[in-house]
Protein backbone atom coordinates (compact mmCIF):
# COMPACT_ATOMS: atom_id res chain seq x y z
CA UNK A 1 0.00 0.00 0.00
CA UNK A 2 1.10 3.60 -0.87
CA UNK A 3 2.55 6.20 2.15
CA UNK A 4 0.60 8.60 2.01
CA UNK A 5 2.25 12.48 1.76
CA UNK A 6 2.45 14.04 5.58
CA UNK A 7 0.57 17.04 5.18
CA UNK A 8 3.18 20.16 6.61
CA UNK A 9 1.51 20.03 10.01
CA UNK A 10 2.99 16.34 10.08
CA UNK A 11 6.36 17.85 9.16
CA UNK A 12 7.94 18.35 12.41
CA UNK A 13 9.20 21.62 14.55
CA UNK A 14 11.49 24.05 12.29
CA UNK A 15 15.11 23.22 13.87
CA UNK A 16 15.22 19.92 13.81
CA UNK A 17 17.21 17.64 12.39
CA UNK A 18 14.15 15.11 10.32
CA UNK A 19 15.28 11.57 9.09
CA UNK A 20 12.45 9.97 6.98
CA UNK A 21 12.13 7.41 4.02
CA UNK A 22 10.75 9.27 0.87
CA UNK A 23 7.00 8.18 1.11
CA UNK A 24 5.54 6.48 -2.33
CA UNK A 25 3.45 9.63 -3.03
CA UNK A 26 6.97 11.41 -4.04
CA UNK A 27 8.48 9.26 -6.08
CA UNK A 28 10.20 11.26 -8.75
CA UNK A 29 9.80 14.62 -7.02
CA UNK A 30 12.26 17.31 -7.22
CA UNK A 31 13.97 17.86 -3.70
CA UNK A 32 12.76 21.57 -3.45
CA UNK A 33 9.30 20.19 -4.75
CA UNK A 34 8.90 17.67 -1.68
CA UNK A 35 10.40 19.28 0.87
CA UNK A 36 7.72 21.96 0.37
CA UNK A 37 5.28 19.40 0.75
CA UNK A 38 6.67 17.52 3.25
CA UNK A 39 7.48 20.33 5.67
CA UNK A 40 4.98 23.15 4.67
CA UNK A 41 8.24 25.53 3.57
CA UNK A 42 8.19 27.71 1.01
CA UNK A 43 10.03 26.87 -2.33
CA UNK A 44 13.08 29.07 -1.89
CA UNK A 45 13.92 28.14 1.65
CA UNK A 46 13.77 24.31 0.26
CA UNK A 47 15.57 25.39 -2.75
CA UNK A 48 18.37 27.07 -0.29
CA UNK A 49 18.73 24.12 1.84
CA UNK A 50 19.65 21.69 -0.54
CA UNK A 51 22.17 24.60 -2.07
CA UNK A 52 24.04 24.56 1.16
CA UNK A 53 24.05 21.16 1.70
CA UNK A 54 21.16 20.18 3.81
CA UNK A 55 19.85 18.11 2.19
CA UNK A 56 21.06 14.37 2.17
CA UNK A 57 19.35 11.01 0.59
CA UNK A 58 20.81 7.70 1.35
CA UNK A 59 23.92 9.11 2.50
CA UNK A 60 24.46 11.98 -0.16
CA UNK A 61 24.10 15.42 0.16
CA UNK A 62 21.21 16.03 -3.08
CA UNK A 63 20.56 19.51 -4.92
CA UNK A 64 17.17 21.19 -4.71
CA UNK A 65 16.57 19.47 -8.74
CA UNK A 66 17.54 16.20 -8.13
CA UNK A 67 14.27 13.72 -8.64
CA UNK A 68 13.99 11.29 -5.44
CA UNK A 69 13.27 7.77 -4.94
CA UNK A 70 10.19 6.26 -3.33
CA UNK A 71 11.81 4.51 -0.01
CA UNK A 72 14.88 6.27 -0.19
CA UNK A 73 16.68 7.48 3.43
CA UNK A 74 15.88 11.50 3.50
CA UNK A 75 17.93 13.88 6.00
CA UNK A 76 16.73 17.18 6.47
CA UNK A 77 18.37 20.00 8.69
CA UNK A 78 15.24 22.14 9.01
CA UNK A 79 15.88 26.02 8.98
CA UNK A 80 15.88 27.86 13.19
CA UNK A 81 12.34 28.62 13.74
CA UNK A 82 12.48 32.96 12.97
CA UNK A 83 13.01 35.21 16.62
CA UNK A 84 10.65 37.91 17.22
CA UNK A 85 10.42 40.27 14.10
CA UNK A 86 12.48 43.59 14.75
CA UNK A 87 10.27 46.18 14.38
CA UNK A 88 10.37 48.54 11.55
CA UNK A 89 12.49 51.02 10.82
CA UNK A 90 12.26 54.03 8.65
CA UNK A 91 14.79 53.54 5.74
CA UNK A 92 17.62 55.84 4.08
CA UNK A 93 16.64 57.63 1.00
CA UNK A 94 12.81 55.98 0.25
CA UNK A 95 11.15 59.68 -0.59
CA UNK A 96 7.29 59.85 0.14
CA UNK A 97 6.44 61.91 -3.15
CA UNK A 98 2.80 62.09 -2.36
CA UNK A 99 0.31 60.82 0.52
CA UNK A 100 -3.39 60.84 1.15
CA UNK A 101 -5.89 58.26 2.64
CA UNK A 102 -5.47 55.79 0.10
CA UNK A 103 -2.13 55.97 -1.21
CA UNK A 104 1.14 56.42 -0.87
CA UNK A 105 3.58 56.91 -3.70
CA UNK A 106 6.92 56.55 -2.95
CA UNK A 107 10.75 57.15 -4.71
CA UNK A 108 12.11 53.59 -3.87
CA UNK A 109 16.40 53.92 -3.34
CA UNK A 110 18.56 51.36 -4.57
CA UNK A 111 19.16 47.98 -2.49
CA UNK A 112 15.31 48.15 -0.96
CA UNK A 113 13.09 45.30 -1.81
CA UNK A 114 9.36 46.48 -2.34
CA UNK A 115 8.31 43.83 0.94
CA UNK A 116 9.81 40.80 2.43
CA UNK A 117 10.53 37.54 1.15
CA UNK A 118 12.50 34.18 1.97
CA UNK A 119 16.32 34.67 2.17
CA UNK A 120 15.84 38.54 1.87
CA UNK A 121 17.34 40.41 4.82
CA UNK A 122 17.86 43.61 3.66
CA UNK A 123 15.25 47.02 4.17
CA UNK A 124 12.06 47.22 2.54
CA UNK A 125 9.40 49.70 1.13
CA UNK A 126 6.70 48.13 3.14
CA UNK A 127 8.62 48.32 6.28
CA UNK A 128 10.14 51.05 5.42
CA UNK A 129 6.62 52.84 5.19
CA UNK A 130 5.54 51.23 8.61
CA UNK A 131 8.75 52.61 10.15
CA UNK A 132 7.94 55.93 9.54
CA UNK A 133 4.67 56.19 11.06
CA UNK A 134 2.52 55.24 7.46
CA UNK A 135 -0.62 53.09 8.33
CA UNK A 136 -1.22 50.17 5.46
CA UNK A 137 -4.37 48.61 6.07
CA UNK A 138 -4.93 46.01 3.26
CA UNK A 139 -5.77 41.97 2.74
CA UNK A 140 -2.87 40.04 2.66
CA UNK A 141 -0.06 38.64 4.09
CA UNK A 142 0.92 40.74 6.24
CA UNK A 143 4.94 41.71 4.80
CA UNK A 144 2.92 42.19 1.41
CA UNK A 145 -0.16 44.74 2.84
CA UNK A 146 -0.78 47.17 0.31
CA UNK A 147 1.63 46.24 -2.33
CA UNK A 148 0.47 46.34 -5.93
CA UNK A 149 3.03 46.32 -8.03
CA UNK A 150 7.02 45.67 -7.38
CA UNK A 151 10.73 46.98 -8.20
CA UNK A 152 13.48 44.94 -8.08
CA UNK A 153 15.83 45.80 -5.15
CA UNK A 154 18.42 46.90 -7.33
CA UNK A 155 16.10 49.38 -9.48
CA UNK A 156 14.78 52.73 -8.31
CA UNK A 157 12.23 55.10 -8.97
CA UNK A 158 8.40 55.26 -8.14
CA UNK A 159 6.20 52.96 -6.75
CA UNK A 160 2.25 53.20 -5.80
CA UNK A 161 1.25 51.25 -2.27
CA UNK A 162 -1.93 51.10 -1.29
CA UNK A 163 -3.65 51.91 2.08
CA UNK A 164 -7.21 51.54 2.15
CA UNK A 165 -8.93 47.98 0.66
CA UNK A 166 -10.69 49.96 -2.21
CA UNK A 167 -7.47 51.46 -3.27
CA UNK A 168 -5.58 47.97 -3.05
CA UNK A 169 -8.75 46.66 -5.21
CA UNK A 170 -9.08 48.89 -7.65
CA UNK A 171 -5.34 49.40 -8.66
CA UNK A 172 -4.78 45.91 -8.43
CA UNK A 173 -7.18 45.35 -11.47
CA UNK A 174 -6.22 48.58 -13.09
CA UNK A 175 -2.46 47.14 -12.99
CA UNK A 176 -3.92 43.99 -14.37
CA UNK A 177 -6.38 45.62 -16.90
CA UNK A 178 -3.14 47.17 -17.98
CA UNK A 179 -4.44 50.50 -17.71
CA UNK A 180 -1.72 51.76 -15.76
CA UNK A 181 1.12 54.31 -17.47
CA UNK A 182 5.08 52.30 -16.27
CA UNK A 183 7.25 54.70 -17.76
CA UNK A 184 11.08 53.30 -17.08
CA UNK A 185 14.75 55.02 -18.45
CA UNK A 186 17.36 52.31 -19.06
CA UNK A 187 20.71 52.82 -20.80
CA UNK A 188 21.20 49.54 -22.87
CA UNK A 189 24.21 48.44 -24.79
CA UNK A 190 24.71 49.48 -28.40
CA UNK A 191 21.76 50.88 -30.77
CA UNK A 192 18.72 49.16 -30.33
CA UNK A 193 17.58 49.48 -34.37
CA UNK A 194 14.92 50.35 -35.13
CA UNK A 195 15.15 53.32 -32.90
CA UNK A 196 11.30 52.80 -31.92
CA UNK A 197 9.71 49.75 -31.73
CA UNK A 198 8.03 47.07 -29.65
CA UNK A 199 9.11 43.88 -28.01
CA UNK A 200 6.53 41.33 -27.96
CA UNK A 201 8.36 37.97 -26.89
CA UNK A 202 6.92 35.72 -24.19
CA UNK A 203 9.13 35.14 -20.65
CA UNK A 204 8.87 32.78 -18.31
CA UNK A 205 12.33 31.41 -16.01
CA UNK A 206 15.35 30.47 -17.88
CA UNK A 207 15.26 26.54 -18.58
CA UNK A 208 18.69 25.57 -16.70
CA UNK A 209 18.96 28.39 -14.23
CA UNK A 210 15.26 29.12 -12.83
CA UNK A 211 17.05 32.50 -10.96
CA UNK A 212 16.60 33.65 -13.89
CA UNK A 213 14.25 34.75 -16.65
CA UNK A 214 14.39 34.47 -20.43
CA UNK A 215 12.16 34.85 -23.29
CA UNK A 216 10.83 31.38 -23.72
CA UNK A 217 8.03 29.56 -26.30
CA UNK A 218 4.82 28.90 -24.09
CA UNK A 219 5.69 31.54 -21.80
CA UNK A 220 3.52 34.36 -20.36
CA UNK A 221 3.01 36.98 -22.83
CA UNK A 222 5.21 39.83 -22.56
CA UNK A 223 4.85 43.31 -24.71
CA UNK A 224 7.62 46.41 -24.01
CA UNK A 225 7.78 49.57 -26.04
CA UNK A 226 10.75 51.68 -26.30
CA UNK A 227 12.00 54.72 -27.76
CA UNK A 228 16.17 55.69 -28.22
CA UNK A 229 16.07 59.11 -26.29
CA UNK A 230 20.06 59.57 -26.39
CA UNK A 231 22.44 57.09 -28.56
CA UNK A 232 26.23 57.40 -27.68
CA UNK A 233 28.74 55.28 -28.91
CA UNK A 234 28.54 52.55 -26.54
CA UNK A 235 24.97 52.50 -25.13
CA UNK A 236 21.48 54.20 -25.46
CA UNK A 237 19.21 55.82 -23.21
CA UNK A 238 16.10 54.60 -24.15
CA UNK A 239 12.39 55.53 -22.99
CA UNK A 240 10.37 52.51 -21.90
CA UNK A 241 6.66 51.57 -21.48
CA UNK A 242 5.62 48.65 -19.93
CA UNK A 243 2.55 47.14 -21.49
CA UNK A 244 3.25 43.99 -19.17
CA UNK A 245 4.76 43.85 -15.84
CA UNK A 246 6.46 40.54 -15.77
CA UNK A 247 9.53 40.19 -13.54
CA UNK A 248 12.61 41.53 -14.75
CA UNK A 249 10.69 42.04 -18.07
CA UNK A 250 13.18 45.32 -19.56
CA UNK A 251 15.73 43.32 -18.47
CA UNK A 252 15.10 40.42 -20.03
CA UNK A 253 13.74 42.18 -23.03
CA UNK A 254 16.94 43.86 -24.18
CA UNK A 255 18.73 40.76 -23.40
CA UNK A 256 17.26 38.68 -26.17
CA UNK A 257 17.67 41.73 -28.37
CA UNK A 258 21.54 41.62 -27.54
CA UNK A 259 21.43 45.10 -25.66
CA UNK A 260 21.17 44.58 -22.27
CA UNK A 261 20.84 47.05 -19.47
CA UNK A 262 24.21 48.72 -18.57
CA UNK A 263 25.68 46.99 -15.06
CA UNK A 264 23.30 44.24 -15.29
CA UNK A 265 25.98 40.79 -15.26
CA UNK A 266 23.07 38.72 -15.19
CA UNK A 267 21.60 39.72 -18.04
CA UNK A 268 25.06 39.43 -20.60
CA UNK A 269 26.36 42.68 -19.34
CA UNK A 270 29.66 44.20 -20.48
CA UNK A 271 31.48 44.54 -17.03
CA UNK A 272 33.98 46.52 -18.36
CA UNK A 273 31.35 49.60 -19.68
CA UNK A 274 29.75 49.40 -15.86
CA UNK A 275 33.16 49.94 -14.17
CA UNK A 276 33.89 52.39 -17.14
CA UNK A 277 30.89 54.46 -16.14
CA UNK A 278 30.63 53.61 -12.36
CA UNK A 279 27.35 51.75 -12.30
CA UNK A 280 27.11 49.01 -9.92
CA UNK A 281 24.26 47.39 -10.49
CA UNK A 282 21.33 47.83 -13.69
CA UNK A 283 21.18 51.05 -15.02
CA UNK A 284 17.06 51.11 -14.85
CA UNK A 285 14.54 53.54 -13.36
CA UNK A 286 10.95 54.24 -12.85
CA UNK A 287 11.11 57.93 -13.95
CA UNK A 288 7.35 58.21 -14.35
CA UNK A 289 4.21 56.50 -13.08
CA UNK A 290 0.54 57.43 -13.87
CA UNK A 291 -3.32 55.85 -13.05
CA UNK A 292 -6.38 56.56 -12.20
CA UNK A 293 -6.72 57.60 -8.32
CA UNK A 294 -8.63 54.56 -6.35
CA UNK A 295 -10.95 57.49 -4.54
CA UNK A 296 -12.37 59.58 -7.47
CA UNK A 297 -11.00 58.40 -10.77
CA UNK A 298 -8.85 61.48 -11.79
CA UNK A 299 -5.94 60.91 -13.41
CA UNK A 300 -2.53 61.62 -11.55
CA UNK A 301 0.89 61.46 -12.57
CA UNK A 302 4.20 60.91 -10.84
CA UNK A 303 7.62 61.39 -11.81
CA UNK A 304 11.29 60.53 -11.02
CA UNK A 305 14.54 62.66 -11.01
CA UNK A 306 17.68 59.94 -11.89
CA UNK A 307 19.73 58.73 -8.64
CA UNK A 308 23.13 59.99 -8.54
CA UNK A 309 24.94 56.83 -9.54
CA UNK A 310 22.50 56.86 -12.99
CA UNK A 311 23.13 60.21 -13.39
CA UNK A 312 27.41 60.08 -12.97
CA UNK A 313 27.10 57.11 -15.74
CA UNK A 314 24.90 59.79 -18.26
CA UNK A 315 27.52 62.13 -17.27
CA UNK A 316 30.75 60.29 -18.53
CA UNK A 317 29.32 59.50 -21.89
CA UNK A 318 28.08 63.03 -22.39
CA UNK A 319 31.75 64.04 -21.62
CA UNK A 320 32.72 61.46 -24.06
CA UNK A 321 30.31 61.95 -26.63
Amino acid sequence: MSSPVPTPAAGGRPGEQRSLPVPDGLEGQRVDQALTRLFGLTRAVAADLADTGRVVVDGRARGKGDRLTAGSWLEVELPPPPGDPAPPQPVDGLVVVHDDDDIVVVDKPVGVAAHGSPGWTGPTVTGGLAGAGYRISTSGAAERQGIVHRLDAATTGLMVVAKSERAYTLLKAAFKERTVDKGYHALVQGHPDPSKGTIDAPIDRHPTHDWRFAVVAGGRPSVTHYEVLEAFPAASLVDVHLETGRTHQIRVHFSALKHPCVGDPTYGSDPTLAARLGVSRQWLHAVRLGFAHPADGRWVEFTSEYPADLAGALAVLRAEN
